[in-house]
C-alpha cells in the first residue's frame, strides 16, 4: 500500500497532516453535553414542537455501537461519543476565518474527541478526552493512523477505533461543527472569561492584550478554544509585540486543558440562564438543532430520559480526564514508509488506570462488557518480534508464560517503524476480554487492536520498541513457630511485594524521543482563561 497522503482525500494518505496554518485552523472544543441538554429539554416540553425539532436533527447510521449493558459493572451506565468535526464543506455558510472549502480546506477530522460517561447507579457524569494525535492501529479501515483521521471514513470508523483499540464501549454519538459552537454561545448572549495574562495565537486569531474579565461572543469564544499555538505575556516580559512573547510548550494537550475549562464555564452559564426559560431554550435550540447529527438509535425519548435522570448532576464536580500519552520529540513519525507528522503514543498502565477510573470499574473488569477478565491460563497467546531485536519474541513469551498465559507459538513480524508501539491483537470481539487481560500485563507504549492473530491464538502480541512485561508477584511464605511451653504453634504468613515491572527487552527508544507520560488532569496554566466572578474578578 503506498504511503498515505496528507489532505484527507479518499485517494490520499491515511492521515491528514496539513501545513501548520491549516492544522491550527481545525482546533475547536464544544459545549456538547450542554447543547444536548437544551435540545432535549425543549423536545420534552411540548409534543408538537418536539416533533418539529426532532425532524430537524440529522441522523447518521453508526452500525457498530455497543448495546447498553444490563448486567455487571457496566449496567445502568452508557457512553456518548461527542465529536467536533473540522469539515468546512458541511458548514451552512462558508467563513474565511475557518478556511474555505472552495480553496481546498476540505479535510474531515475529529480534532475534538470527548466521551461522556453517564452512571445511572448514582446519577453522576464524567468526561474523557482523547488527544487527537494518539496513534492507534484501527484508526482507518486500512490500518493505523492518528485517531483524528478516523472521522474521514465516518463516525462508525471512529467508534471502531475507540472500542477496538482503547476498549471503551460507545452507545451513542453526537457530532457538531464550527457553526454549532459559535451559535450556542451567541444564543446565550455570550459568555465571560477571565484572562490573567495577555495571550495571542496567530493561527486562531486570539488576541487579548489586556488582562481581566472579557465578554466573548461566539466568534471570539471560538478563537479561545481553537488556540493551540498560544503565546503569552508573562510577568517580566516588556515587549508589546506578541511575536516576542514565550510560547507554551504543549499544543493539543494545552488546548484540551483550556477546552475543559471552557466547557465548565459554558455549562455554568447555561445553568445560570435557567433551562426552564422558554426564551433562552428556544434561542439555543433554534441555533443548533439544524446542525446536530446523532446516531440513528439516539431517539428523542432517549434524550428526554437522560435529562430527567441527570438534570441534578454537579457541573463543578464533574471529573474531566484526558488519556495520558507519550508525546514525540522527533518531529515527524514514519510508519510503513508514510509520514504522519507529530504523534502521541499510549502509556500503560496509565491509560488503562484512567479508563477504569472514568468508567468506574476495577482493573479486573473488562471495560467493554463490565464482566470479570478471564484467568490467564484460559488465554492462548502467540508472540511476534516486531522490531528485529535479538530474541525479543522468545523472551516476551517466556515472561507472559510466567504470568500464567498459555503460549502457543512465537515468530517474526515485519517492522513497521522505529519507534513502534507494542500491539496486542485479538481475533474477534469475543476475544477482547482476553486481550485486555494480556494488555494489563504489559507496561510502556502498548495498545490493543482487532485483527488477524497467529498460531491460532486468541491474542497475538507484536512487540514494539518500548515495553515490559509486569513482574509475577512472589508467592506468600508461611512459617510456623512455637514458643517454649506454648500449647499451640503460631503461624505467620509473609508476602513480599514484587517490583511493578520487569523488562523483557532493551528499549531502542531514547529518553529524549518522547516526553514522560502526560497527566490525566492538568491544572490551568497561569495564562489560561478561566471563569469570572460576579464582580468581574478572577473566578475559581
Amino acid at each position: 500500500m503506498p504511503p498515505a497522503k496528507t489532505d484527507g482525500s479518499p485517494s490520499g494518505p491515511r492521515h491528514a497532516a496539513p501545513k501548520p496554518q491549516g492544522r491550527a485552523k481545525r482546533r475547536i472544543g464544544w459545549g456538547l453535553f450542554t447543547v444536548g441538554v437544551v435540545v432535549v429539554v425543549l423536545i420534552g416540553a411540548a409534543a408538537g414542537y418536539g416533533w418539529y425539532l426532532n425532524s430537524k436533527i440529522h441522523r447518521v447510521k453508526v452500525k457498530d455501537l455497543t448495546p447498553q449493558a444490563t448486567a455487571g459493572a457496566a449496567a445502568q451506565s452508557e457512553n456518548i461519543l461527542m465529536i467536533g468535526s473540522t469539515s468546512r464543506c458541511a458548514l451552512t455558510q462558508q467563513n474565511a476565518a475557518y478556511g474555505l472549502c472552495s480553496q481546498g480546506v476540505n479535510g474531515v477530522n475529529s480534532d475534538v474527541v470527548m466521551i461522556l460517561h453517564l452512571d445511572g447507579s448514582n446519577h453522576t457524569v464524567s468526561v474523557l478526552s482523547i488527544p487527537r494525535d494518539l496513534f492507534v492501529p484501527n484508526a482507518r479501515a486500512e490500518g493505523a493512523n492518528k485517531i483524528d483521521a478516523a472521522l474521514y471514513e465516518g463516525p462508525n470508523q471512529l467508534v471502531d477505533a475507540i472500542q477496538e483499540d482503547l476498549g471503551i464501549p460507545i452507545q451513542h454519538t453526537v457530532l457538531l461543527n464550527f457553526d454549532s459552537f459559535a451559535n450556542v454561545v451567541d444564543a446565550l448572549g455570550g459568555i465571560n472569561m477571565y484572562f490573567p495574562e495577555p495571550v495571542f495565537d496567530a493561527y486562531s486569531g486570539l488576541n487579548v492584550q489586556t488582562p481581566g474579565c472579557i465578554h466573548l461572543d461566539g466568534f471570539h469564544a471560538l478563537q479561545v478554544v481553537r488556540a493551540r499555538h498560544l503565546q503569552y505575556k508573562a510577568p517580566g516580559v516588556t515587549s508589546t509585540n506578541p511575536a516576542d512573547w514565550p510560547q507554551e510548550a504543549e499544543s493539543d494537550l494545552a488546548r484540551i486543558r483550556r477546552d475543559h475549562e471552557f466547557l465548565r464555564v459554558l455549562a455554568e452559564t447555561v445553568s445560570a440562564k435557567g433551562l426552564g426559560n422558554p426564551i433562552t431554550d428556544q434561542q439555543l435550540v433554534s441555533s443548533v438543532v439544524g446542525q446536530l447529527t446523532v446516531d440513528q438509535s439516539f431517539t428523542a425519548s432517549d434524550m428526554i430520559k437522560l435529562v430527567l435522570d441527570y438534570h441534578g448532576a454537579n457541573i463543578a464536580g464533574t471529573p474531566q480526564l484526558t488519556i495520558p500519552v507519550d508525546v514525540d520529540q522527533f518531529g515527524s513519525y514514519t510508519y510503513q514508509g508514510g509520514s504522519y507528522g507529530d504523534v502521541e503514543f499510549p502509556s500503560e498502565p496509565n491509560d488503562q488506570n484512567v479508563i477504569d477510573q472514568f468508567l468506574g470499574i476495577t482493573a479486573a473488569t473488562d471495560p467493554m462488557t463490565g464482566t470479570a477478565l478471564p484467568a490467564p491460563s484460559t488465554v492462548t497467546v502467540s508472540v511476534l518480534n516486531g522490531t528485529g531485536a535479538y530474541n525479543q519474541a522468545a523472551t516476551t513469551a517466556f515472561a507472559l508464560g510466567g504470568l500464567g498465559f498459555h503460549i502457543v507459538g512465537t515468530g517474526d513480524a515485519d517492522p513497521v517503524g522505529d519507534p513502534a508501539e507494542t500491539v496486542v491483537t485479538y481475533a474477534n470481539a469475543a476475544a477482547e476480554p482476553a486481550a485486555v487481560a494480556v494488555a494489563n500485563s504489559l507496561s510502556g507504549q502498548v495498545i490493543m487492536a482487532m485483527g488477524p492473530t497467529s498460531n491460532g491464538a486468541a491474542v497475538t502480541v507484536v512487540t514494539g520498541t518500548d515495553f515490559s512485561v509486569n513482574a509475577l508477584a512472589p508467592p506468600a511464605t508461611t512459617t510456623t513457630t512455637a514458643a517454649k511451653g506454648a500449647k499451640k504453634a503460631t503461624t505467620t504468613t509473609t508476602t513480599t511485594v514484587a517490583p511493578t515491572t520487569t523488562s523483557t527487552t532493551e528499549a531502542t527508544v531514547s529518553n529524549g524521543e518522547f516526553t514522560a507520560p502526560t497527566p490525566s488532569v492538568e491544572a490551568l496554566a497561569p495564562w489560561d482563561p478561566r471563569s469570572c466572578t460576579a464582580s468581574g474578578g478572577e473566578g475559581p
